[in-house]
C-alpha cells in the first residue's frame, strides 16, 4: 500500500491518495475535505487503505512520505499516546480509528522519500492533490469538530 495526502493551506482543502497493489491488481482510492490538514491527511490515506482491505490475513507493507504517520507507530508514539489519552496530541479520533483498523495485522511502515522518483508516492500524490482540489469536498468531522 502507497498513501499520501495533501492539505492546500494547513489547514485548508485536503485530500488523500492510496494505491493498493496486490499481484498484478491496482486500486485506487482517493478523497477530498473542504478544511483538514496535512497530517490528517496523510493518516487518513493509511486508514482508508486499511478499510478497502479484502484479505487480513497476508503482511501489509505501507509507504509513506509522512515521518509523522510512519514514526507514530514505528516508534511506538501511539502506544504511548493510547495509554496517556493522546493528552496534548493532535488526531485522536484518527489515530483511535487506525488503532482499530490495524488490530489483529501484521503492518509494517515504511517512509519513502516524498516527490522523488518513487512511481508509486508520485501517482499517490497526484490523486491527492487532485481530490484537494476537486468539487466534491466532504466534510472533516473530526477537524471541524475541534475548531
Amino acid at each position: 500500500m502507497y498513501t499520501d495526502g495533501s492539505s492546500r493551506g494547513n489547514p485548508g482543502p485536503g485530500g488523500y491518495g492510496t494505491l493498493l497493489l496486490f499481484n498484478h491488481h491496482t486500486k485506487e482510492l482517493s478523497q477530498g475535505y473542504r478544511l483538514t490538514t496535512n497530517n490528517r491527511m496523510e493518516l487518513m490515506a493509511v486508514i482508508a487503505g486499511l478499510k478497502a482491505l479484502k484479505r487480513r490475513d497476508l503482511p501489509i507493507h505501507i509507504y509513506s512520505d509522512s515521518k509523522y504517520v510512519v514514526h507514530a507507530v514505528e516508534k511506538g508514539w501511539l502506544n504511548n499516546w493510547l495509554k496517556t489519552g493522546f493528552k496534548g496530541k493532535k488526531n485522536r479520533d484518527l489515530w483511535e480509528l487506525y488503532h482499530t483498523l490495524a488490530k489483529g495485522l501484521n503492518i509494517q511502515l515504511h517512509w519513502v522519500k516524498g516527490h522523488a522518483d518513487n512511481p508509486y508516492n508520485n501517482r499517490c500524490d497526484e490523486l491527492a492533490t487532485t481530490a484537494a482540489l476537486g468539487k466534491h469536498l466532504l466534510s472533516d468531522t473530526g477537524y471541524e469538530a475541534g475548531i
